[in-house]
């Protein structure tokens, strides 16, 4: 899979396009470890998840002098997906190499003050500046960072979408493990809060942005008569308390409501025919559920129930090998589905399955695909190697 560099260094993947590896959060100097195995020389981009246990500022300002001349971006994260599947603990950085790949990042480092029109101009320009630079690469892509605890994803998703034009976009959520305190976007050797980052990519290698989810509606419904759509928060549903009647549809003590039971029974909404999940983070001290995405009195939302996690994740990435194995996936997980494959003892099986098919990111507080922020999904770029070597 790839190499060690020392006892306390950082176990490199460098026998594809794209390079990564991952280091210890407290090793002696993590970061020094990342860029010996990267070797930044040649890198246009890197993209750095970083662990909670870490500390973010001091990773960020050493990451930017360590790995010049390449920009350097990235985000806490709710857990890392590493050359070993799911981790915890670790610092992982993953780096596109100049022969294969463009980039230019925006950054929005208050994401209450920006101008929706001054970032689609911008996109606009970056993307037109990469095509005049390469124009003999045909593929693109974006990549989004943005503070998980913003409550702003989906505002700024909307806004985003004149700009997006048809290039596709993945992304996923900062997160802080399972503490939902601070979540930190970095960015030019510093970390913000309340941001957000935009990596525009163009590459001459082919790509495949893609969205899945191991999740089933079923037939029981029920409607938010109760809300605070600012903070995602939902007092009533049904015209009963809310914590209360989610319970009582699904037969369980409301006392016993945890992240957990959240991540197993799910509720999603339908949009243009098509079911997307709105996760509830948590149980607020008062009794309400505080969710992870857009809620808004009126909503008809819907269980679901889940298939077999390890089943559906190797179909779905057997689905992205069907015409040719990828270099590697780099993805955005939800971190309800880290939940559910640990209270279900899954966290073995799938990582095998992240392992072998070469799937680096990080576990995330929320996705975004195209123009929506979504939930409990994974999303994510495969990128394949060009077709003339």
């Amino acid at each position: 899979m790839g190499r060690s560099d020392g006892l306390s260094g950082a176990l490199s993947r460098m026998t594809g396009i794209v390079r990564s590896a991952y280091a210890l959060h407290d090793a002696p100097d993590p970061v020094r470890d990342l860029a010996d195995a990267l070797d930044p020389s040649d890198l246009e981009v890197v993209f750095l998840f970083v662990t909670p246990q870490a500390d973010a500022a001091a990773i960020a300002a050493r990451a930017k002098r360590l790995f010049a001349p390449a920009t350097v971006v990235g985000c806490t994260t709710a857990g890392e997906i590493s050359g070993r599947g799911y981790a915890e603990g670790e610092i992982l950085a993953v780096g596109l190499p100049r022969s294969h790949f463009i980039a230019r990042t925006l950054v929005v480092e208050d994401l209450g003050s920006y101008v929706a029109q001054d970032l689609i101009d911008t996109m606009i320009h970056n993307r037109n500046d990469m095509a005049r630079g390469k124009p003999d690469w045909n593929f693109e892509f974006t990549f989004l960072m943005i503070d998980g605890m913003s409550v702003k994803e989906d505002v700024f998703m909307s806004d985003l979408s004149i700009g997006l034009g048809p290039v596709p976009l993945f992304g996923g959520s900062a997160g802080d493990g399972t503490d939902f305190g601070n979540t930190f976007i970095l960015n030019d050797g510093r970390t913000h809060l309340n941001a957000a980052v935009l990596t525009q990519i163009r590459t001459r290698c082919p790509i495949k942005v893609f969205k899945t989810d191991h999740l089933v509606p079923t037939d029981q419904r029920m409607v938010v008569t109760g809300a605070d759509p600012a903070r995602r928060i939902v007092y009533e549903i049904n015209a009963e308390p809310a914590a209360l009647e989610y319970a009582r549809l699904l037969g369980k003590d409301p006392q016993q409501l945890t992240a957990f039971t959240f991540a197993a029974h799910p509720v999603v909404v339908k949009i243009d025919g098509q079911h997307h999940v709105r996760a509830i983070q948590q149980l607020t001290a008062d009794g309400n559920l505080n969710f992870f995405s857009a809620i808004d009195v009126g909503l008809v939302l819907t269980l679901a129930e889940p298939e077999d996690m390890e089943i559906h994740l190797e179909r779905e990435i057997a689905k992205l090998s069907e015409q040719r194995e990828p270099d590697t996936i780099i993805a955005c997980d939800c971190l309800l589905r880290r939940l559910e494959a640990q209270e279900k003892q899954k966290i073995g099986a799938l990582s095998d399955i992240l392992a072998r098919n070469r799937v680096v990111g990080f576990s995330t507080y929320g996705e975004q695909l195209n123009s929506m922020h979504v939930n409990q999904t994974l999303t994510g770029v495969a990128i394949y190697p060009p077709e003339d070597g």
